[in-house]
C-alpha cells in the first residue's frame, strides 16, 4: 500500500534557514555551526548516497550525529538533542498518519500499542545501526570509551535528530518518506506478530498511561545448583500481583512476569 503524508500535516511550511541555525544554537547562521573538514564532508556524502536521501545543510546533517557528552567536554552548548525533539515529534507525527490509515478497522488503543512498539528505543536503534549511523556519531572521549556507539538510547536519539534535521532541510514531506520507509516495514512485524517486544517498557508505558504509577518487581526466590539457577519474579500493579515467572537470571524472570502481567492487562 502506497501511503502518502496526508491531512493539513502535507501543508507544514519551512522556517527561514537564519531562523532554523537560530533556533538550533542560538546564534547567527554565519557563526552556527564549525566548517566541516573534508574527510567528515566524504563521509557524511556517502551516508547520504548509501541512505537514498538529500541535503542542502550537510552542517545540519552532522549536528544530528553530534551528542551532547561533547557539550558536556568542550563547554560547546552545540549538540543534537533540540534536534532529536524536534524529530521525535515528526517520527509520531509519520507512525500515528500511517497507523491510522492502514489500519482502519482498530481503535484507539490498538492503534497506540502498535505505535508504542514501532517508535521505541529497541526498533529505532536497529534502524540506526542498518543505516551505519554508529560510524557517524561525534561522542566525547568518556561516552566513546563507555561504548557509546552501541547504546541503544543514543543510537535512537540519533537517528530521531536525523529526523528533525531532514525536516529542516527538505520540509515534512522528504521526512515522511524517509521515516515511513522503515516505520511501514515495522508496523507489518507487529501485525505479523516477528518484533521483538520488550514488555518491561511496554508494561511501565502502560502503567504510566493508565494508572500513573510504575511496575514493582519482586524476586520471590532462587532455586537449583549454583550452574543451573532458577529465579522466581512476580510484579505488582496498582495493587494486582503478576506472577511468579521464571528465568535463568533475574532479568530475564523480570521480563517474563511482565509479559504475563502486560498481556493480562493490556
Amino acid at each position: 500500500m502506497n501511503l502518502k503524508p496526508s491531512r493539513m500535516l502535507t501543508n507544514i511550511s519551512n522556517p527561514s534557514k537564519s531562523k532554523i541555525f537560530q533556533a538550533l544554537t542560538g546564534r547567527s547562521k554565519a557563526a552556527a555551526l564549525p566548517a566541516l573538514e573534508p574527510v567528515r564532508k566524504k563521509d557524511l556524502t556517502a551516508f547520504l548516497k548509501a541512505v537514498g536521501i538529500k541535503f542542502k545543510s550537510l552542517e545540519l546533517l552532522n549536528l544530528s550525529f553530534m551528542h551532547r557528552s561533547v557539550s558536556n567536554e568542550t563547554n560547546n552548548k552545540i549538540n543534537n538533542e533540540r534536534l532529536e525533539f524536534l524529530g521525535d515529534a515528526i517520527l509520531g507525527a509519520v507512525a500515528a498518519d500511517l497507523l491510522y490509515e492502514k489500519l482502519k478497522d482498530k481503535d484507539e488503543g490498538a492503534l497506540a500499542k502498535i505505535k508504542s512498539v514501532v517508535v521505541s528505543a529497541d526498533v529505532l536503534s536497529e534502524v540506526a545501526l542498518e543505516l551505519r549511523i554508529d560510524a557517524l556519531l561525534i561522542l566525547g572521549r568518556g561516552e566513546e570509551l563507555s561504548g557509546g556507539r552501541s547504546k541503544k538510547a543514543i543510537l535512537a536519539d540519533a537517528l530521531e535528530a536525523l529526523i528533525g534535521a531532514i525536516y529542516l532541510d527538505s520540509g515534512y514531506k522528504s521526512a515522511f518518506d524517509f521515516v515511513s520507509r522503515f516505520i511501514s516495514a515495522e508496523i507489518e512485524r507487529v501485525l505479523e506478530n516477528r518484533h521483538f517486544q520488550d514488555y518491561k517498557s511496554l508494561l511501565q508505558e502502560h502503567c504510566q498511561r493508565i494508572y500513573k504509577n510504575y511496575p514493582s518487581y519482586r524476586l520471590v526466590k532462587r532455586t537449583g545448583p549454583e550452574h543451573a539457577r532458577v529465579f522466581w519474579v512476580e510484579v505488582s500493579i496498582n495493587g494486582e500481583v503478576f506472577g511468579p515467572a521464571i528465568g535463568s537470571n533475574k532479568k530475564n524472570a523480570e521480563r517474563e512476569a511482565a509479559k504475563l502481567a502486560y498481556e493480562a492487562l493490556a
